[in-house]
């Protein structure tokens, strides 16, 4: 039987002590911590099956163990982070953001220099590829750069390789299906791939939104940050959103999910529309 955080240990696999409540506040700590988000007490049997993996990877038998293999190997933690920051995606997620994105950003967008999209905590990918057709299908082959960044190692690795499987295509427009993604044969039936042009047009770095931005991040005419901010509290949608408004061009936009809000934040963000917000010209 599983219970709550709040009402006692929750069991996990054969051969591995419950997961206690001061176990998980630790790893809830190291979490905010090091990505700035809040697992309430309502995720502690999510972290403890994400977090088992690696238990019987390592052949540990609690999780205090693991706390303590942590503390001394950097690389681990970040394993560690990877397993609990993975978010689910899809290609062209809350479709009208691309409308937005192609019928008024870019007609008003001067061609002076190049137009710049950072997909912000871009997760397996989909986001920054699905921006990357939408910009060549406008922009032409050339005229626009694309960074994708996400704090899991693990993610940015799978999403460099472009490849999904066909399960997850349903969303693509039949023409961008058409022109920028390969069919899976062989050993490959049942994936999709990125074509190789479109792949090597989005720049893939990890970045955690919870520290200083590398000083070469540079400025964006669109910052997409969607389906994060709930993971946030208060102050750290604050601040998080303090760093990527300096990183906008005058007049850039700055779009968040659907279900999310910049309310009470002081932004300094004109609101275009829920969820799409600009700084000013």
């Amino acid at each position: 039987m599983v219970t709550t955080a709040e009402t006692g240990p929750v069991p996990v696999a054969s051969g591995v002590s419950a997961f206690s409540n001061a176990e998980f506040r630790q790893f809830q700590q190291m979490i905010f911590t090091e990505a700035g988000i809040h697992m309430p007490a309502s995720k502690k049997t999510m972290v403890a099956g994400r977090l088992s993996r690696r238990l019987k990877a390592l052949q540990l038998s609690s999780y205090g163990d693991y706390w303590q293999c942590l503390r001394m190997d950097a690389a681990e933690k970040q394993t560690a982070v990877d397993l609990l920051t993975t978010n689910e995606t899809y290609f062209f997620r809350e479709p009208r953001h691309f409308e937005f994105l192609r019928d008024r950003i870019l007609p008003e967008q001067s061609r002076q220099r190049p137009f710049r999209l950072w997909s912000a905590a871009c997760s397996s990918g989909e986001e920054a590829y699905s921006s990357a057709m939408v910009l060549t299908e406008c922009l032409g082959s050339t005229g626009w750069e694309i960074l994708a960044s996400d704090i899991s190692t693990q993610m940015l690795d799978r999403a460099r390789t472009g490849r999904y499987p066909m399960a997850r295509t349903d969303k693509i427009p039949q023409h961008s299906l058409k022109r920028h993604c390969l069919r899976g044969i062989g050993q490959a039936e049942g994936t999709l791939m990125i074509e190789p042009a479109l792949r090597a047009r989005v720049a893939f770095r990890q970045i955690n939104l919870n520290t200083a931005l590398p000083a070469d991040t540079g400025l964006f005419d669109l910052i997409f940050l969607r389906n994060v901010m709930i993971y946030f509290n208060a102050e750290t949608k604050q601040q998080i959103v303090a760093r990527l408004q300096k990183c906008l061009q005058p007049g850039g936009y700055l779009i968040i999910g659907h279900s999310e809000t910049l309310n009470g934040l002081q932004s300094g963000l004109q609101v275009v529309m829920p969820s799409i917000y600009r700084a000013r010209p």
